[in-house]
């Protein structure tokens, strides 16, 4: 690294290298790059310190883009790529602003999988233009890690089901086209799993309203602003009895259970959640990084630019190396997943590693700038708070070592 007293050396961003090569990914890459930077981190630095939403306009162009697509299959508009494709953008947008990320998860097919086929397709279309932009409730006061836990009720009324309930932590619930909720029409009988009676159901909505029987208050977050993230009480929401979503997987030979299979179908999402979650973890740690390489270039004491001295040049070499680390292994699962294989554990060993890497190396960057990374005035600060937050949503880095030891090591008879 050099630098003149005119010029501040720019920190070069990462190249994609084999085997993950194609042209068609480094092009993709490079678009994503451009509008990060030049579109969306100027947005970022303006809204997020007034905790503001993402902007329509920014919404449009992400849409333009096709990004809201990535995974859609071509011939429903979408662009017809894999979560290898899908993690790379996502670090790219979570280098300007984590949110901007997020909101893709919301589409990519979201909420699509209803039993009717032209509905289906007309769904999986809306999603690809951006059109079809939903939320997720799985979590409640009192169940999070524990998702077998439960316990908003549907009860089949005629044609349509009525949930009761309170669902916490559901991001973009009021701007969103639909929210999928995770309830329960049963209770467990003896001997099955907690899980069974789990159902997921597809609650259409419009943007920026709240249907009737539901409402709710947004949620004072340290960080991840962008979106704002509600309190939900569902007091006699109708949802239509063909709105669950999971039944156009399952054939009629599979059983009522395969069909509303809401427990696995949550469990299968967080899978890609946490790999995609890992690439942003990673996405905002580079921000770190490379905001602090600038900074030790600017930053004069006694005489030198203060990354002329040797301790804090290892500090960037080991932040360097964790998030280099990350990055291969996030794509190392991606391409698992892409390929169809079960990768329970390593999407839960990614998600941890990466996220807790994150938080390391964005606290080690608020170091590196001393008391002015402990400012709203410099970026770094907004890439620590966002980076906290990777380590809970999507499962705790406890639920995560929970996941990976119980495929590791066998639980002795007296648990």
């Amino acid at each position: 690294m050099t630098s003149s007293d005119n010029e501040i050396w720019q920190p070069e961003p990462p190249v994609l290298l084999p085997p993950w090569h194609t042209q068609e990914r480094e092009e993709l890459q490079q678009q994503a790059r451009r509008f990060a930077m030049d579109e969306v981190l100027p947005v970022a630095n303006e809204l997020d310190p007034q905790k503001g939403e993402i902007p329509a306009s920014l919404l449009n162009r992400l849409a333009e883009l096709g990004y809201f697509g990535i995974t859609v299959p071509a011939e429903h508009g979408g662009l017809g790529l894999g979560v290898f494709e899908y993690c790379m953008v996502s670090e790219e947008l979570a280098r300007a602003w984590m949110s901007t990320a997020s909101i893709l998860a919301r589409s990519q097919g979201l909420g699509t999988a209803v039993p009717e086929e032209a509905k289906r397709n007309d769904l999986l279309a809306r999603s690809a233009r951006g059109d079809w932009i939903g939320a997720i409730a799985l979590s409640e006061p009192d169940a999070g890690s524990d998702l077998a836990g439960v316990s908003t009720r549907a009860v089949l009324d005629g044609d349509e089901w009525v949930v009761t309930g309170r669902k916490r932590w559901c991001g973009n619930a009021k701007a969103a086209d639909f929210i999928q909720v995770l309830v329960r029409e049963r209770d467990p009988e003896e001997g099955e799993s907690r899980s069974k009676g789990l159902v997921n159901l597809l609650l259409e909505k419009k943007r920026g309203e709240f249907p009737e029987g539901l409402s709710g208050y947004p949620i004072d977050k340290v960080g991840y602003h962008g979106f704002l993230t509600w309190d939900l009480t569902f007091d006699g929401v109708r949802i239509p009895a063909g709105n669950v979503i999971d039944e156009a997987a399952a054939s009629d030979e599979e059983g009522d259970d395969a069909k509303r299979a809401g427990f696995a179908e949550a469990q299968k999402f967080l899978n890609t959640a946490r790999v995609h979650t890992a690439a942003r973890a990673v996405g905002l740690a580079r921000a770190a990084l490379e905001d602090s390489i600038v900074y030790l270039q600017e930053r004069e004491q006694f005489g030198h630019p203060i990354g002329d001295f040797q301790a804090l040049r290892f500090n960037v070499a080991e932040m360097a190396a964790q998030i280099e680390q990350s990055r291969a292994f996030y794509r190392q699962v991606a391409h698992l997943l892409d390929l169809g294989v079960p990768c329970e554990k390593e999407a839960s060993m990614v998600k941890l590693e990466a996220t807790e890497m994150s938080v390391r190396v964005t606290n080690q960057a608020m170091q590196l700038h001393g008391g002015n990374g402990y400012t709203t005035e410099r970026q770094v600060e907004r890439h620590w708070r966002d980076a906290r937050l990777t380590t809970i949503f999507e499962g705790t880095s406890e639920i995560q070592k929970r996941i990976i030891s119980d495929r590791l090591l066998p639980r002795s008879p007296l648990t």
